[in-house]
């Protein structure tokens, strides 16, 4: 098995050898979509479909267990509802404040290109600017600010992301909830949450969701050629728009409250894509 971070790997190398992995101990030679669940919405991959295989996700190369609660620990291989088309459920989100490396951060949506993916829907649970948006809420990502001062592009490798988040797939998923509303989320490195000044900043450089994950991930699908739809469930107000202190307890209440009703939808949008 390559390692991931090893003097002269090739990262593609590794997402490659990941994914003959994943056809091996699925069955399954080809995922026509990708899913990163993130805080709250790990519901979901059971109303996808019929699960073909579940897979421990550190038994993959280059993945690892999760480290922070309320993250899945295994892969999955889903057929979709109505079709002969496949789901590949990616456990095992790696943080950039684990210290892992960027790396490992995007290895599960360059494994899942490497699967055969056109597209990868990426969900995160985040803190929200917006009083409208109360706990419990979805929100499209329509665009990015990235705050880690880091790339997963390495060398000089320059990729476009002027339609990172595809308007096209957020027209999908306004066919399913006309209702949605749409915002810019501002990734921190985390793993602490923003101090309320962090989060003025990041409101008036124009970001509506405050969060720890997603960005990396987008610009590794992007330049891997995914196509790629974001959606945050807002999990609490943000530190100073928050009369209360922020804690994990409570990400993870929100997220468990609104779970039924997200992974409905999210299954929709799925069917559509």
């Amino acid at each position: 098995m390559t390692e991931l971070d090893a003097p002269g790997t090739n990262p593609f190398d590794v997402a490659r050898e990941a994914a003959a992995h994943i056809a091996e101990a699925t069955g399954v030679a080809k995922h026509d979509v990708a899913l990163v669940l993130g805080s709250g919405w790990g519901g979901a991959a059971d109303l996808l479909g019929e699960t073909v295989a579940e897979i421990p996700s550190h038994e993959i190369p280059g993945f690892s267990a999760p480290a922070v609660a309320g993250h899945v620990a295994t892969t999955r291989s889903i057929r979709i509802n109505g079709s002969d088309k496949h789901a590949l459920v990616l456990g095992s989100r790696t943080h950039l404040y684990e210290g892992k490396g960027v790396r490992r951060v995007v290895h599960g949506v360059r494994t899942a290109a490497a699967t055969g993916a056109k597209a990868v829907i990426l969900t995160n649970g985040c803190g929200g600017l917006n009083l409208d948006w109360a706990p419990g809420s979805p929100v499209l990502i329509s665009d990015h600010i990235n705050l880690t001062a880091t790339s997963p592009l390495e060398g000089a490798t320059f990729v476009d992301l002027t339609d990172l988040y595809s308007s096209r797939l957020r027209d999908l998923a306004r066919e399913v909830d006309p209702e949605l509303p749409e915002g810019v989320y501002a990734q921190f490195r985390g793993p602490h949450y923003e101090t309320p000044a962090e989060v003025r900043m990041a409101g008036r450089m124009g970001a509506d969701l405050v969060g720890m994950s997603t960005t990396l991930e987008a610009i590794a699908a992007r330049h891997a050629g995914l196509e790629v739809l974001g959606i945050s469930l807002v999990t609490n107000l943000a530190a100073g728009i928050s009369p209360v202190p922020l804690s994990h307890e409570e990400v993870i209440e929100a997220g468990q409250a609104a779970g039924p009703r997200i992974s409905a939808l999210l299954a929709k949008i799925v069917e559509r894509i």
